[in-house]
């Protein structure tokens, strides 16, 4: 039986954390900016942590469940 692979998409925008909590990237950085504020780009800046909603389809998709 071959391996089973991981989804390229989510291997790009998700990270594991030490502690094994997935962290990702905010969504609306990448272009129109000009009419954001810089407060909210700055906040749009760091990571943070998926939502534990979604942390099941997400392990599922870096095929770690």
């Amino acid at each position: 039986m071959p391996k089973m692979k991981t989804k390229s998409s989510a291997k790009k925008r998700f990270k594991l954390t030490g502690s094994g909590k997935i962290k990702r990237k905010h969504a609306f950085k990448s272009h129109i900016l000009t009419k954001k504020s810089k407060k909210r780009k700055l906040a749009l800046t760091h990571s943070t942590l998926v939502h534990q909603a979604d942390v099941n389809s997400i392990k599922e998709q870096l095929r770690l469940k």
